[in-house]
Order: C-alpha cells, then sequence, then structure tokens
C-alpha cells in the first residue's frame, strides 16, 4: 500500500477544492462501470487509481478472457490507452514504433508530467510515454526486420511496460519495403529468430499479431510455428494484406488458429459494440477480443454498462491529452478520426481542429481554457504524489 503524508495529503485537497469549482457534474464510467463525478476520476488520474493491473508489484501478464485495445499508429498514445483502460480494457497496445527510432532514444522520467519518456537523441522527440498506472498492461509494440535490433529497442522499454509485442501484420508500404510487418509473413524463419531471441532475453512476456494469409491452411502453420518459439499469445488481425477495412473480417479463418493451438489467440477484426467481443469469442472461440477502430472512434466500447455519447468521451480524450501532454499531431489525429466518423471534417469543429496548433488551441476549442490552464500553473502541486511514489518513481527491478 502507498501511503501519502500530511503534506502530500493536505496538496491532494487542495487540487480537488480547486477543481470542484471547475467541474463536478461530468461522468465517466470506472472498470467496474458505475459513474462517478469527473473530479474523482481526474483525481484518480493524478494520484493513483484503484483499478486492477495498476499497482507498483510487477505481475505476469495473463492473457485469457481480455478486452484489448488494438496497436494503432498515431493513435495508441498514453491518453488513449488510459482513457480505454478506465472503460474497461485489460491490456491497452501502443503504437507500433520503429526499432530503428527507438535505439536512438533514451529513457528519461519525466517529473513534470509525472511520466516516463524514450526520448530521440539529437531531435528531443518523446518517441514513447508511458506512466506507472499502466505499467501492467501496456504492451510495448515493435516495428523490426532483425532480432537483435529488436532485443536492443526492447530491453531498453522492459522494465516499464507489461509485454513486448512485434508487428507482423500491418500492410503499409513504409513497413513491407522495410522488411517489417506484413513482409515477414513471408519470413517464417525470421519470424522465428526474432521471436525466439526476444523471449530467450526478456523476462516479460512476447507476443506478434499476424494477419491472415492467402491460404487458411498456411497461416494455420505459420501460427503453429509461432507457437514453438514459447511466445505467450497470439493476435490475428481476420484480414489479409490485401484486404481493406471495409472488406469483412473473416471470423471462420481466426478460428481455424484457434482451433490448432494451445496458446492464447486474440481474435481482431470489426469489433464496433461491446456485444461484438462475445459474438467474436463464439464465432471464433478465442479466448480474448482485440479492438482497434470501434475503440478509436469511442474509448467506451469496453464498458460493459453500454458506450457513452460520443462527445462526453472525446471531452475526456482532450482532458487526458492536456494531463499527460499528450503530442498534438497525434491529439489532431486522434480527434480527426473521431469526427469523421461520427460527423465531418468540414464542418466547424473538424476546421477548428485541423488549424489548431497546440494543445491550448485544443482546450479553447472544446472549452477547456480553465482546466488547461490550472494544469499547467499546478503540475508540481498536482505531481506531488508522482514524487512520493506513486508514478513517477522509476522502481528498481
Amino acid at each position: 500500500a502507498i501511503h501519502l503524508n500530511s503534506t502530500t495529503s493536505h496538496r491532494k485537497t487542495a487540487t480537488e477544492k480547486t477543481l470542484r469549482q471547475y467541474d463536478t457534474s461530468f461522468q465517466c464510467p470506472r472498470v467496474q462501470g458505475a459513474a462517478v463525478p469527473f473530479l474523482r476520476c481526474l483525481s484518480k488520474s493524478l494520484f493513483g487509481p484503484d483499478l486492477p493491473l495498476r499497482s507498483k508489484q510487477r505481475g505476469k501478464m495473463e492473457y485469457r478472457n481480455k478486452l484489448v485495445l488494438a496497436p494503432m499508429v498515431r493513435v495508441g498514445t498514453l491518453p488513449l490507452r488510459l482513457l480505454a483502460a478506465e472503460y474497461g480494457a485489460d491490456i491497452t497496445y501502443g503504437e507500433e514504433i520503429i526499432d530503428h527510432k527507438m535505439v536512438k532514444c533514451e529513457r528519461r522520467v519525466n517529473e513534470n508530467i509525472g511520466c516516463t519518456d524514450f526520448v530521440e537523441k539529437g531531435t528531443e522527440t518523446v518517441v514513447f510515454r508511458t506512466c506507472l498506472q499502466e505499467r501492467n498492461q501496456v504492451v510495448f509494440q515493435v516495428g523490426t526486420s532483425d532480432a537483435v535490433r529488436a532485443l536492443n529497442a526492447a530491453q531498453l522499454v522492459c522494465k516499464d511496460v507489461a509485454a513486448i509485442d512485434v508487428n507482423m501484420g500491418c500492410p503499409r508500404s513504409f513497413s513491407i519495403s522495410g522488411g517489417m510487418g506484413a513482409a515477414l509473413l513471408r519470413k517464417p524463419e525470421l519470424i522465428a529468430d526474432i521471436l525466439t531471441t526476444l523471449r530467450r532475453n526478456l523476462d516479460i512476456p512476447v507476443t506478434c499479431k499476424i494477419r491472415l494469409l492467402k491460404c487458411p491452411q498456411d497461416t494455420v502453420e505459420l501460427a503453429r510455428r509461432i507457437e514453438k518459439t514459447g511466445v505467450s499469445a497470439v493476435a490475428v488481425h481476420g484480414r489479409k494484406v490485401a484486404d481493406r477495412p471495409r472488406d469483412p473480417a473473416k471470423w471462420n479463418e481466426i478460428a481455424d488458429i484457434v482451433a490448432a493451438l494451445s496458446i492464447p489467440v486474440i481474435a481482431n477484426g470489426d469489433v464496433f459494440e461491446y456485444g461484438d467481443f462475445e459474438r467474436i469469442k463464439v464465432a471464433t472461440g478465442a479466448t480474448s477480443v482485440m479492438a482497434a477502430r470501434g475503440a478509436l472512434w469511442n474509448a467506451s466500447i469496453f464498458s460493459p454498462v453500454g458506450k457513452l455519447d460520443w462527445e462526453d468521451v472525446k471531452r475526456q480524450y482532450v482532458r487526458k491529452s492536456i494531463l499527460w501532454d499528450n503530442d498534438v499531431k497525434s491529439t489532431k489525429h486522434t480527434l480527426k478520426e473521431m469526427i469523421m466518423h461520427y460527423s465531418c471534417l468540414e464542418l466547424p469543429e473538424g476546421k477548428d481542429v485541423i488549424k489548431s496548433e497546440t494543445l491550448a488551441d485544443i482546450a479553447r476549442l472544446y472549452g477547456e481554457e480553465k482546466y488547461y490552464q490550472f494544469v499547467n500553473e499546478n503540475r508540481t502541486m498536482l505531481n506531488g504524489g508522482h514524487r512520493e511514489g506513486k508514478f513517477m518513481v522509476a522502481p528498481e527491478i
């Protein structure tokens, strides 16, 4: 248990009193499904929630019967991961980070924000940001085509995440031209080399995410070879490399893989409502399910009480982006994806998001100026609990 001293307790009380004048009515669900005032949600974001998988104690990742946030480029940053977890996601994947970029980074504890950053030397770009709150549920996904380089990247971050995943399904030309992503599906020997190297040298679980091959039996055989490397689980996107998002996911081919393996299979594809989690489990036999676009458009998809209005979820996302000083380009991209699904970028909101250049601009657009000002003027006070060991102190492992 973590105990706050009297000074920290006083800071927390003062913080809550100040925040209460800004907003005491906004509702957001906890993992258990109950609605609580926004103030309590923010307070727990600042001082540490009582949700599962958030303690400082290191635990082994369990892959059975889990709801999973999929890795999504430019989207799966810290704010969305924490938001999905609040709504009920058990495991949250970060966006794919290319190993070439990660090995150029150094680990820094960011005492101003209350997080751990992996910063590219020279450019000072934050490549990956995480915090102690998500440590036992966040998965770092690496894009790679080389076992040694993948290991070097993974070793840099492995003490701050719950597991390492290798992207073997991205169909983007950038990934394929570099021998990464879906290009690995044609190189089973290289797949085995990468996964075996990671598994033998890391003390946290190693997994991978694949797509379907042209022939269903070939996918099954590849999955069997992957299982032999000793990975803890495999996620399967039920589409082939040439398929587009509008093409229906082939749940029946995921079922063939599930039947052939003994390790957990995480089914992915066409999960847009909470009820789809159970439907895909029944159809495929998979024990866990991963949501991508459905979670991007409305992260409350993970809540068993049903999705909230997307405007409320969007507001929570904006606040988390402010609180964790998220990259404005990432924040804008995520908001644009939400708007394009529910509305239109040609309407005033979409145009204003596009024109925004800073998080302050985003805050003004969504009426969060006071929240933005308070957070940025009081980070020292807000992070008092972090320095006491709630989030910020990097644990010795």
